[in-house]
């Protein structure tokens, strides 16, 4: 129930063009490939991140598993 009230304040496909035509008289077509390649850096970061406490996370996980299978 909450995902379908959710999805009617969602943005349709006119609504995208409109907001897009706003962002680029906002900024102008100068700046936008600047703030794309800010936000690609950033969603990149991030990413890495993850994958950085993902692999700390599994590395953990194994350090306290391979004492208790030394022992059997």
């Amino acid at each position: 129930m909450t995902n379908l009230l959710l999805l009617g304040f969602l943005p349709s496909g006119s609504e995208w063009v409109i907001i897009a035509l706003l962002i680029l008289l906002l900024f102008g077509g100068k700046k936008i490939p600047e703030l794309m390649k800010g936000l690609g850096k950033g969603v990149k970061s991030f990413k890495e991140g993850v994958n950085e406490a993902k692999e700390e996370i599994n590395k953990t996980k194994e350090d306290i598993d391979e004492p208790v299978s030394k022992e059997k």
